[in-house]
């Protein structure tokens, strides 16, 4: 059975979801050592922001703006 375009992005959206979810509990482990190494850090919050970036457009997809 084949997905539609909207299923596939639903399921995108939760894929995203997901990782972003992964990287926030990295994230939040390296910054409680004592010596963090502040590249990774910088490099995985860069990485965070960009899958919130891509569900904020999958959403913005998928729901069409309201015309007030």
């Amino acid at each position: 059975m084949m997905l539609s375009e909207n299923e596939q992005m639903e399921l995108r959206i939760i894929e995203l979801q997901q990782e972003h979810e992964d990287l926030h509990l990295i994230i939040d482990h390296l910054s409680e050592q004592i010596c963090p190494d502040q590249l990774r850090l910088r490099r995985l919050k860069k990485r965070r922001l960009f899958v919130k970036d891509q569900i904020e457009h999958l959403k913005s997809t998928l729901i069409p703006d309201i015309d007030a």
